[in-house]
């Protein structure tokens, strides 16, 4: 850049020796520069020597020499005017407020002692005598990876790329459940469908669980697919029900923390950018093809950097992977109960004195309509106490228990219809709903 610079300083000083009688601006528009670079350096050749080279390089404006220090007054004043403020100043005073008050110190000016000029230099005072206190840096602390194929990840990722359907889906036209191994890192599936629900992904979950086995535990975000419409939150939905019966441990990620979820996220930034925002698929089919193509890549061919995989591909890095349980022939439909024994769910009571848990009502009492109650879940005995003001009132039987034993795919099936009938559900309240 500097080259450039000296040899428009170059053509300047030619022009000015050829045509002195031009303007500013005629210079200007001949060396391609602007008039104010014109006026500053047509001033400086002009006290140059006619042959002296030097005057055509920058000159830096860095200092030559270190300023004095400041004196100890000067110092010990503005420590001063910091913990003790002004009159009339009812905040304690930054660096710039600092520097006013400097200026208006008259022994400071009768001394005639060199002040600060600059709210840095202030700053840096202040950091040296403590007075501005700075958070200690946080040690980057790595996660403990789990067994290989022990914990799973899940989460949807949208094919952004596919356009919207002016009859039918205008958002999340076309998405993709990916199934990541926190493990080693392994993406163990990539379900790409146009039609998600929670029953829906509820089976391509079963499915990827018949593949792989039985990882001890899966972590999951809050997308209504898997745990329901946020007024139905606090009870297990069947898409978690299903899971714990299966022996699988549900984690459930609070708000706002995509972190607890990274090895599936993190996924999702690869397959964006090296994926879908290159191959840029317009369909179903399309997307499916290209990330039929990238797991390939991602698993066997494409270096991995996570600590597991050592900068080498997860399937090579993980060749041997161990041996995971079945899933059971039967299942107990009613096993979930022990994760939510004692648990409190608090509901109101609606005119006709009923109230609403998973989508089944019951009767706590006429009496009690538009009241805030308390229904605490005994899995015990398969009942519901009914508080209010801290007092039992009732005792109400648990609907939708099964109570016996169901052969795995009958039992999956059931789930998945009630996973639907659930998302219906939730679907006709919120048409229904008058908008705001």
């Amino acid at each position: 850049m500097e080259e450039q610079w000296y040899v428009d300083r170059c053509l300047l000083r030619d022009l000015l020796r050829v045509h002195p009688d031009w303007t500013q601006q005629q210079l200007a528009q001949q060396s391609g520069r602007s008039v104010g670079w014109v006026k500053q350096w047509k001033r400086r050749l002009r006290d140059a020597a006619p042959g002296d080279d030097g005057a055509l390089w920058g000159q830096s404006r860095a200092r030559k020499h270190h300023p004095p220090p400041l004196d100890c007054a000067v110092i010990d004043r503005i420590l001063a005017i910091r913990d003790q403020p002004p009159a009339g100043l009812a905040r304690v005073p930054g660096p710039r407020a600092i520097l006013y008050y400097l200026g208006q110190d008259a022994a400071l000016l009768a001394s005639g002692t060199r002040l600060p000029r600059s709210a840095r230099t202030i700053w840096r005072i202040l950091t040296g005598h403590g007075r501005i206190a700075h958070p200690p840096s946080r040690a980057h602390q790595p996660l403990d990876r789990p067994p290989p194929l022990t914990a799973w990840q899940l989460d949807f990722k949208d094919v952004t790329t596919v356009p919207a359907d002016p009859d039918g889906k205008r958002q999340h036209v076309v998405e993709t459940l990916n199934i990541v191994d926190s493990g080693t890192s392994i993406l163990l599936e990539a379900r790409v469908r146009a039609d998600f629900t929670a029953a829906t992904a509820l089976d391509a979950v079963v499915q990827a669980l018949r593949a792989h086995g039985l990882p001890e535990r899966i972590t999951i975000d809050r997308d209504p697919r898997f745990v329901g419409a946020a007024s139905g939150r606090d009870f297990p939905t069947p898409f978690v029900r299903c899971l714990t019966c299966l022996g699988v441990e549900v984690d459930i990620c609070p708000p706002h923390r995509p972190d607890l979820n990274c090895s599936v996220e993190r996924y999702h930034r690869s397959y964006d950018r090296e994926c879908l925002r290159i191959h840029h698929p317009t369909s179903e089919e399309q997307a499916a093809a290209v990330t039929a193509d990238f797991v390939r890549q991602y698993n066997e061919q494409r270096p991995n950097q996570a600590r597991s995989c050592g900068n080498r591909p997860p399937r090579v890095a993980f060749p041997d992977l161990p041996p995971r349980p079945a899933l059971p022939t039967t299942v107990d439909p009613d096993a979930w109960l022990r994760t939510v024994d004692g648990r409190s769910f608090a509901r109101k009571v609606r005119y006709d004195g009923t109230v609403t848990l998973a989508g089944d009502r019951y009767y706590v009492g006429q009496k009690l309509a538009g009241q805030p109650v308390v229904l605490r879940l005994r899995a015990a005995d398969h009942t519901l106490d009914v508080l209010h003001h801290q007092q039992v009132l009732r005792q109400v039987r648990l609907k939708g228990l099964l109570e016996a034993a169901l052969p795995l795919d009958d039992y999956v099936a059931l789930m998945c219809a009630q996973a639907q009938l659930r998302q219906d559900r939730t679907a006709r309240l919120t048409q229904r709903r008058p908008a705001a």
